[in-house]
């Protein structure tokens, strides 16, 4: 859980930084990239969960 918040309170940081140096913000703007990153993490997992069922 700590590893949660840690990736929060450095992607706020970062916003901030970003905003108050006029930069345009290193992250997805618009709900379809933020899927597309839910989406392969969901892959990661599901590639886990089929090798730990059927290979193991």
């Amino acid at each position: 859980m700590s590893e949660v918040i840690l990736a929060l309170v450095a992607g706020f940081m970062v916003g901030v930084l970003f905003s108050a140096i006029k930069l345009p913000i290193p992250a997805p703007p618009v709900l379809s990239g933020v899927m597309g990153i839910v989406g392969v993490y969901a892959g990661g997992i599901a590639y886990q969960w089929i090798v730990e069922r059927f290979f193991t």
